[in-house]
């Protein structure tokens, strides 16, 4: 993940208002469209809303945000893909699309060839929740358990981060084949049947448990980022809780197609970041748990190739296949 410490300076140094504010003739010519390849109320539709909100202000166009989920949310990406390479037509990205380039190699559009990453937005980390009447208080003794007997553990999906942090506990617990992966459609049916019991675990996203957690029908046992995060600020990180190898941050970028000219992929990645610093945005965004970051388009860039390079290995290391 890009540096911490240098965000609050960027974001800080991008609340001046641009001059080049849209003029007669200039971009947008007509509205844009942010493809969110996933259903409305999420935390990748969220985000973005907040973005399309604010650019909306900034260009004088509207930013319509059109929800297109589906095919493991290769269909939205696909039509971006193959969009008129104009800057009317953009695209809300995650972490499941870089592994997606490795979980399905013949997907109909090349993620690195095709798609282009003007900045990345936000990163959320993941939370590993027990029941609230579980007998595991702490993430050594849920490490244990599962070298000792069957659990099983949901996810949002085959590919999903939360399975990826599944996978990534298996590995870092020692467990093999007694963690026992349940695929689920969406975060909200794997929290519900936690919460019921038809669950032993849970790596979710952050947006997805904090209020079960907070309401206290979940245990939040560690968080997988390198830092506590101020949502949850008594939770330990997962180095802290003695599991450093089990680190994965949920995150989300903005992309286009390929063809779009560098000037003016610069042009709207500058209003991004100028969306990313508005006091209301920061502040809604914190409420979500998200840690805002306004990376540059060379440094987004390098961060969604390594990523891709570092899930491909776990695909492969956990033997993740495509249902």
């Amino acid at each position: 993940m890009p540096d911490l410490s240098r965000r609050a300076a960027l974001l800080a140094a991008l609340t001046v208002p641009s001059a080049a504010r849209a003029q007669p003739g200039a971009f947008p010519g007509h509205p844009v469209r942010l493809v969110v390849p996933f259903t409305p109320a999420g935390q990748t539709d969220i985000m973005a809303r907040l973005v399309a909100q604010r650019l909306t202000e900034d260009w004088g166009k509207p930013v319509l945000v059109e929800n297109r989920a589906g095919g493991n949310a290769m269909i939205g990406a696909d039509a971006v893909a193959k969009a008129a390479p104009d800057g009317h037509t953009l695209l809300a990205i995650t972490l499941t699309h870089a592994v997606n380039a490795s979980l399905f190699p013949q997907g109909p559009y090349d993620f690195l060839r095709d798609l282009k990453t003007l900045t990345l937005l936000g990163a959320l980390p993941l939370v590993v929740c027990v029941r609230a009447e579980s007998p595991w208080s702490s993430l050594d003794a849920l490490a244990a358990a599962a070298r000792e007997r069957r659990l099983n553990g949901g996810s949002s999906g085959t590919g999903s981060p939360p399975h990826l942090g599944l996978e990534m506990f298996r590995r870092a617990a020692g467990a093999g084949d007694r963690l026992q992966h349940v695929p689920y459609r969406g975060g909200a049916p794997a929290v519900t049947d936690l919460v019921a019991g038809n669950l032993d675990l849970l790596i979710g996203n952050l947006p997805e448990v904090i209020t079960q957690v907070q309401s206290g029908r979940l245990r939040a046992l560690a968080v997988t980022d390198a830092v506590r995060h101020p949502l949850l600020p008594d939770v330990p990180t997962t180095a802290e809780a003695g599991l450093p190898a089990l680190r994965i941050t949920s995150w989300t970028a903005i992309q286009a197609p390929s063809g779009l000219a560098e000037p003016l992929a610069e042009t709207i990645a500058a209003a991004i970041r100028r969306a990313l610093a508005d006091p209301a945005l920061v502040r809604k965004a914190g409420e979500l748990g998200f840690t805002l970051i306004g990376a540059g388009m060379a440094e987004s860039r390098r961060f969604v190739a390594a990523e891709v390079a570092r899930y491909a290995a776990v695909v492969a290391e956990a033997g993740i296949r495509a249902e």
